[in-house]
């Protein structure tokens, strides 16, 4: 999972690193702007002001014996400069366009890489690596920042409260997962003990009606459905009449999921959206589609505006691109990524859990 992408951002660390190391050593004690600015500090030996004023001692004896050279604590100071990072950051940026990432997010990620290393003054050679794995890191959580937040359980609590069932819409092409996401999402709130009602509003495939009406089966939840033609908008809304007659908690709403391009169908979800008053609208996108799964996020959210997203065969993905640029692009936070076929197969995304996959930390 998103192997490219680490080895990727592997690669950037080093280069910087042995680039800044090299000149350091280079540059030996010299101070100027760049250079390595060497001091020492002497442990364990008398300070001068200590010794006995009336005693002299020969000026050859003042130099420092081996035994206290060797307890010196030397310390480096370099900085980095732009010549250190320039060209591995112009590199960096049109590798991250060509594994996915959108054209103005990789822009982003290379300013604040700008930002974060140039001038940044490193202590000791060891350092230098931490200091450009730090710097990575704040440069993608930066883009992974969503404009607000949103917490599932929280949105359908809020709606229990009110006396009301919460309405999830569900947006995104076909072949995206979409389908088999909801009844991931429908699994996960019947296990958090939430009464779930799916409204089959994708009327316009028959083939999606009867995944739907298979997975209710299994997961035991109720299925709302139409026959293929009808209003999609009037089969959600009965569905929400439903959940609100039998004090169910949640209102799962599938939608048609043709091209994005596709005009009429934009308008269909407006309207659906005007009619249900829907709490959260969510994106699911196939992480594998990478740019054009930003895209459709982005026309998507055009359209009628979308709260978070799903990302659908995570687990396929080597790149990583549509993860690190969807929230750039469209502002809403990833919620959920799904990591295989099963009802379970949805983990929580959080912005620290792929940043630690993608710079060589911690496997999550």
């Amino acid at each position: 999972m998103f192997g490219k992408m680490k080895e990727l951002l592997s690669s950037v660390k080093e280069r910087v690193t042995r680039r800044v190391e090299k000149r350091a050593e280079e540059a030996g004690a010299e101070s100027e702007p760049g250079k390595v600015k060497e001091t020492e500090t002497i442990e364990e030996r008398e300070k001068p002001e200590e010794r006995d004023e009336r005693e002299e001692i020969p000026e050859e004896l003042e130099k420092p014996s081996l035994k206290e050279k060797l307890k010196r604590v030397i310390k480096r100071e370099v900085m980095i400069t732009r010549e250190d990072v320039k060209d591995v950051l112009d590199e960096l940026e049109l590798e991250l366009i060509s594994n996915d990432v959108a054209v103005e997010v990789a822009e982003s990620i290379r300013e604040e890489l700008e930002q974060e290393l140039i001038g940044k003054k490193v202590k000791g050679k060891s350092e230098i690596p931490k200091v450009v794995e730090r710097s990575l890191r704040r440069a993608l959580l930066s883009v992974l920042e969503p404009e607000k937040e949103v917490d599932l359980f929280e949105v359908v609590e809020k709606a229990r409260e009110e006396g009301r069932p919460a309405v999830l819409m569900f947006v995104g092409v076909n072949g995206s997962g979409k389908t088999t996401t909801i009844a991931k999402v429908a699994k996960l709130l019947k296990d958090r003990g939430y009464s779930v009602v799916i409204a089959a509003a994708d009327t316009f495939r028959a083939a999606a009606i009867e995944q739907l009406e298979e997975h209710a089966e299994r997961l035991g939840v109720t299925l709302i459905k139409g026959e293929k033609g009808d209003d999609p908008a009037a089969v959600a809304f009965n569905a929400v009449q439903h959940a609100e007659s039998k004090g169910k908690d949640v209102v799962l709403v599938d939608t048609a999921g043709r091209a994005y391009t596709d005009v009429n169908l934009m308008e269909e979800l407006k309207k659906m959206k005007r009619v249900l008053e829907p709490d959260l609208v969510i994106f699911v996108g196939d992480a594998l589609a990478g740019n054009d799964a930003v895209e459709q996020a982005r026309t998507f959210d055009e359209y009628v505006g979308i709260d978070c997203a799903i990302l659908t065969k995570v687990d396929a993905d080597a790149k990583g691109g549509a993860v690190l640029s969807i929230t750039k692009v469209t502002g809403a936070p990833i919620l959920y990524l799904g990591v295989g076929q099963g009802y379970d197969d949805l983990k929580r995304f959080t912005p620290e859990w792929f940043v630690e996959r993608v710079t060589g930390g911690e496997s999550a």
